[in-house]
């Protein structure tokens, strides 16, 4: 016993990120969304539930926490950024670029190893 639940094969998509003009808003989870935050929004994960963001093109990464959803409209879109989040993986001037998403801790206490 004692054995985490397998983790779910990483997401692969497009990353976009939210502008700044969205900064204070209240996302879905009823935080207010700050461009600083390492933070992301997600069709379906629960909400706190901790993701690491690698984009396919340079390898960079940066771990964020799903406080929000969407993105909504374009299917190919698997998440979207915050600023902050946009700016550690060098994504600012692309505004959208390929990305593999891997869950690092679930939401609401699930872990996955």
């Amino acid at each position: 016993s004692g054995v985490a639940p397998a983790a779910p094969a990483p997401e692969l998509g497009d990353a976009s990120y939210y502008g700044d003009s969205l900064a204070g808003h209240a996302t879905a989870s009823g935080e207010r969304y700050d461009p600083r935050a390492l933070t992301a929004a997600h069709r379906s994960l629960p909400f706190g539930t901790m993701v690491r963001v690698t984009r396919r093109d340079s390898g960079q990464s940066v771990t964020v926490r799903v406080n929000d959803r969407g993105p909504f409209g374009n299917q190919r879109r698997v998440i979207d950024l915050s600023r902050a989040a946009a700016e550690a993986i060098g994504m600012i001037r692309a505004g959208v670029v390929p990305v593999e998403l891997e869950i690092v801790e679930w939401g609401s206490g699930r872990r996955s190893r």
